[in-house]
């Protein structure tokens, strides 16, 4: 089973997280809400699947490149 690694691609702090582990998500769906630089940025899932785990927490400051969730395909 496929499993997709979703990082944050900037310096930046989580504003909203919107899925639990175990929700199906479709491709494109948000999972959560980053802010940077008084932006907000959805991060989607670009698959089908099932939330496995969500390595953010509300509030959380991450780095470039840090795990933000990992979603089983199918």
């Amino acid at each position: 089973m496929a499993v997709e690694e979703i990082h944050a691609e900037m310096v930046s702090s989580v504003w909203k997280v919107l899925v639990e582990p175990g929700a199906q998500v479709s491709a494109g769906d948000t999972l959560v809400i980053l802010e940077s630089m008084k932006m907000e940025i959805p991060v989607l899932t670009e698959h089908a699947g099932t939330v496995e785990e969500m390595h953010v927490v509300e509030g959380e400051v991450l780095q470039e490149g840090d795990l933000i969730a990992t979603v089983a395909a199918g």
